[in-house]
C-alpha cells in the first residue's frame, strides 16, 4: 500500500499491485487492473519511487533467495 495525495489534498492509500499505469495527462493519472482511475498530485516518478520503496519492503531479495536451489548457507 502506498499514501497518495488526491487533487483536491486529501489523502488516501492505494494497493500498490493493482496498478496498470501511471500517466502525466498532465497530473498524474494512476489506472489500476479494473480500469478506476485516479488523479494525484504526486508526480509520475514519486509515485514510481513510492511503488518502488513498497515492493522493496514486500518483498525482499535476500530473505527470498535462501529458498532458490543450492542457495544454503547464504
Amino acid at each position: 500500500m502506498i499514501r497518495l495525495t488526491r487533487l483536491k489534498g486529501k489523502e488516501f492509500v492505494l494497493n500498490a499491485e493493482m496498478i496498470e499505469s501511471i500517466e502525466a495527462l498532465p497530473d498524474t493519472t494512476i489506472t489500476l487492473f479494473n480500469g478506476r482511475r485516479y488523479i494525484v498530485l504526486e508526480k509520475v516518478d514519486e509515485v514510481v519511487e513510492k511503488v518502488l520503496e513498497y515492493k522493496r519492503k514486500a518483498y525482499p531479495v535476500i530473505d527470498i533467495l535462501k529458498f532458490l536451489p543450492g542457495a544454503q548457507g547464504r
